[in-house]
Parts: C-alpha cells; sequence; structure tokens
C-alpha cells in the first residue's frame, strides 16, 4: 500500500499541525472491471454476474435503509449510521435540524481475531 505524508489542516482536531500517513490511490475500479476479472475466475457470463451484481446490491441496499445490519460471508458487516449534532436536552431534538446525514460503516470480516482483508499489506513510501 502506497502512501504519503500530509499534515493535518482542520484546525478544530487535537492534531492540527501535526503529520500522518494518508493512503494514495491511485486509480477507482468500476462495476466493469470488477465483472470482467470475476468472469475470467468462474465459469460465469459477464452477464450473468452483472445481474447477480445488481440483484445483490438492491437487497443489501434495501436492508441497510431499513436499519438492518448486512453481513456477507468472507467480506464483512455493514451498517448505516446516523451522524448528529449533540443537544443537551433530548426533548429539544429535531430530526430535520440536527440530523447531518447517514454514513456507511464496513467491519471486515474477522477469524479469530484476524482479519483477512488486512493480511499481507505492505507499507511503502510514494516516491
Amino acid at each position: 500500500m502506497i502512501y504519503k505524508i500530509k499534515k493535518e489542516t482542520k484546525p478544530t482536531l487535537q492534531t492540527f499541525g501535526k503529520y500522518k500517513a494518508v493512503a494514495v490511490h491511485n486509480q477507482t475500479i468500476d462495476s466493469k472491471r470488477i465483472v470482467k476479472e470475476t468472469a475470467q475466475r468462474t465459469s460465469f457470463s459477464e452477464g450473468n454476474i452483472i445481474g447477480v451484481l445488481m440483484s445483490v446490491a438492491e437487497v443489501v441496499n434495501s436492508h441497510l435503509r431499513e436499519g438492518d445490519r448486512v453481513r456477507l460471508q468472507d467480506w464483512g458487516l455493514m451498517k448505516l449510521e446516523i451522524e448528529s449534532d449533540k443537544v443537551d436536552d433530548p426533548k429539544t431534538f429535531r430530526a430535520k435540524k440536527h440530523i447531518r446525514g447517514v454514513r456507511l460503516h464496513f467491519l471486515p470480516e474477522s477469524y479469530e481475531g484476524s482479519q483477512a482483508l488486512y493480511e499481507g499489506i505492505t507499507y511503502e513510501k510514494e516516491k
């Protein structure tokens, strides 16, 4: 994994002005490439894989919107979390005013404390 050193620029953070490592992302892999590479590894056609991916996305998204957690074997757990302002009195809380948005949280699958997603990662500083 390639990284670069970046200065924290948010003055509200305790780490403002300090330096940290951040991942360098060189490209975005789109669905078309995922489908093609999956088809090469399996006996399924690209059309079949597209159909399955679309169906899985619809089902997963539906469950996430309903407030369910979704666990995909050998991948991990997904759930939506609400981000909101904090209020002193719960009686004053108003969803439209205080909820800022929703974030997707992904927790990689873990077996006996080991997460396969992270195994074998090495770090190299960007040149």
